[in-house]
């Protein structure tokens, strides 16, 4: 318990250096309804209070049988979400979010034990369906990549 203790202060101290660095940004324009800034503070101040929790918290962590032990099927399963997700952030503008989206979010869903055609399904609508609630209703831009000539 103490180490994770240890482990959480260190954390909250890179996310006091991390907001130090956010809370002077300024864009030359501004492409959000909020701002560039917002976004970066208000992660670092949600995972603050998880540390802030994790250094006080009252009881200490108690594992059951039932817990999912770190064996070699569970560090492929983690190791495949950190690639993929590397993925993702170098697809993202060449393909663009609802096509770098699905690339990755298929195989992650397959990764867990979902089907072929409910994840291609569910995926595709998830990812077409965050990309009008961000570019649409919120405001912000999300690329479009190779589906670039959909848009008017």
């Amino acid at each position: 318990m103490l180490i994770q203790r240890i482990f959480a202060s260190v954390l909250l101290l890179v996310c006091v250096g991390l907001a130090l660095m956010a809370w002077p940004y300024q864009a030359a324009f501004s492409y959000e309804p909020v701002g560039p800034r917002a976004f970066p503070l208000l992660m670092i101040g949600l995972l603050s209070l998880a540390l802030l929790y994790m250094v006080f918290r009252p009881t200490p962590i108690v594992h059951s049988d039932e817990d999912p032990q770190l064996d070699r099927e569970t560090l492929q399963k983690i190791g495949i979400c950190v690639v993929l997700l590397l993925i993702f952030a170098g697809t993202f503008e060449p393909l663009g979010f609802i096509l770098a989206s699905i690339v990755v979010g298929v195989p992650m869903a397959r990764l867990y034990g979902g089907r072929w055609v409910p994840s291609v399904v569910i995926i595709s609508l998830m990812a077409i369906g965050l990309y009008l609630l961000f570019d649409k209703l919120m405001d912000v831009p999300l690329p479009l990549g190779l589906l670039d000539v959909l848009e008017n």
